[in-house]
C-alpha cells in the first residue's frame, strides 16, 4: 500500500507536463534571440549521458526531472545572462520552472521515499557533473553571447527529447 501511494505521489502533474514543456520551449525561444553576431561552432564541451533519463521507475524520473529543473533554474537567474535577452520572458521561464519544481519537491516529500540508485548509473552525479562543466564553460567563455547560446540550445534538447521522456 505504502508503495501504491509512493508511485502515485506525482501522478497529480501529468496533465502538466506536457504544457509545461511546450510552455517552457516557447519562453525560452522568446527570451533568447540568436546572439547579435553568428556564433563558431562549439564542440560539445560538456556531454550529457541521456541514458539516465531513460527510465521506467517514476518516482526516479520525477526526482531527476527536479534535479535538472533545480539546476536550469540556477544557470538562468544567474546576473551574468546575456545583455540581449529578454528579461522579461527569461523571468517568465524562471517563475515557470520553479513552480514545477515545488510542485515536484513536495510530491516527492509527500511520498516518503529515498532514491537509491545503484552503480554505474547514478543520475543525480551526473546532473550535476554536466552543470559543473556548463558553468565551467560560460566562465571559460567569459560568459559570451556564443557560450549562452550554446547552453540555451542544451535546455532546448532537455525540454525535447530524453527529457520529456521524464515528463510522463
Amino acid at each position: 500500500m505504502k508503495a501504491l501511494a509512493a508511485a502515485a505521489a506525482c501522478n497529480h502533474l501529468r496533465p502538466q507536463d506536457a504544457t509545461f514543456s511546450r510552455d517552457s520551449l516557447q519562453l525560452l525561444r522568446d527570451m533568447a534571440p540568436s546572439p547579435p553576431q553568428p556564433c563558431p561552432q562549439h564542440n560539445a564541451p560538456c556531454s550529457f549521458n541521456d541514458t539516465v533519463l531513460d527510465t521506467n521507475n517514476t518516482q526516479q524520473a520525477d526526482k531527476t526531472t527536479h534535479d535538472i529543473l533545480q539546476h536550469l533554474f540556477k544557470i538562468l537567474s544567474g546576473p551574468t545572462t546575456p545583455a540581449h535577452w529578454i528579461d522579461s520572458q527569461r523571468q517568465s521561464l524562471l517563475n515557470q520552472i520553479q513552480r514545477y519544481a515545488q510542485h515536484l519537491e513536495q510530491c516527492l516529500a509527500d511520498s516518503h521515499t529515498r532514491f537509491w540508485t545503484r552503480w554505474p548509473r547514478n543520475p543525480h552525479l551526473t546532473i550535476n557533473k554536466h552543470f559543473s562543466c556548463l558553468h565551467a564553460f560560460l566562465h571559460d567563455n567569459d560568459y559570451s553571447a556564443c557560450a549562452w547560446d550554446h547552453v540555451r540550445l542544451r535546455a532546448r534538447a532537455w525540454l525535447l527529447s530524453p527529457f520529456q521522456n521524464c515528463l510522463r
